[in-house]
């Protein structure tokens, strides 16, 4: 799987990667984690990076906290109903949904060691930004009623909630490298497959669903990268196992 991942790359760098332009200032991020706000590039708007919620919510769903997925398996991204309409970029119901990318310069996985979960690394061998497969939707909080019109039944006081924009990462089988680390991987993508992510068909797309084929390399990180709410130069850097 993929649940935490950074992305620290200077800003200027990032736009000229992926011909796209940041809509809002660029906040660096060491150790980006689910619930967060980071930035994604949309088919709806591939010019621009926006910021989206990690963790998808489809458009039909009664609650936000029965869902928030983080990960999307790539084998089934066409037959679970939670994915299969943004995999297919099929709005619903007036909501958007569609495949997005997902800048990130690393990502971190845990392993099993003897003297506990010891936190790694995983960035392309030249520490270049890559982007990885992603879903994204909106979704709508359900409407709620206040004061004596939530007993009346009365809308004069109905309030509609803000559309939430959510997204998710899909995973496939891991290389040679990751395979060390954890059993999945986020679905990498090549310079060349990032605008036939954004446009090509759902079944021409499925090819690009595979593990990454180019060199990349892990190493241990301090185990500070464990709390979400550490977020600093120093989670990146090489450390001894289980610091």
């Amino acid at each position: 799987m993929c649940g935490r991942y950074s992305l620290f790359t200077p800003p200027e760098d990032i736009e000229e990667r992926f011909g796209a332009t940041f809509a809002d200032e660029f906040q660096p991020r060491y150790n980006a984690a689910p619930s967060q706000s980071l930035p994604v590039i949309t088919d709806a708007n591939p010019e621009r990076i926006d910021a989206k919620e990690w963790g998808f919510v489809p458009p039909w769903a009664d609650s936000q906290s029965d869902f928030g997925f983080i990960n999307a398996r790539a084998e089934t991204l066409a037959e679970k109903s939670t994915f299969r309409d943004a995999f297919a970029q099929q709005s619903r119901e007036g909501f958007r949904m569609g495949r997005c990318l997902v800048p990130a310069d690393g990502f971190y996985e845990w392993v099993e060691e003897s003297g506990g979960k010891q936190p790694y690394r995983v960035t392309l061998a030249d520490e270049q930004p890559f982007a990885m497969a992603g879903l994204w939707a909106q979704w709508q909080p359900p409407q709620t009623q206040t004061g004596l019109d939530a007993f009346t039944g009365g809308t004069d006081s109905d309030t509609s909630p803000d559309r939430v924009e959510t997204f998710t990462i899909v995973t496939t089988k891991p290389n040679d490298t990751v395979a060390d680390l954890h059993h999945r991987m986020a679905v990498i993508l090549d310079d060349d497959e990032l605008d036939r992510w954004l446009t090509g068909g759902a079944e021409d797309v499925a090819a690009l669903l595979s593990p990454y084929d180019g060199e990349m390399r892990a190493y241990p990180v301090s185990t500070a990268v464990n709390d979400p709410s550490n977020d600093s130069p120093a989670l990146v850097e090489r450390a001894e196992p289980n610091t």
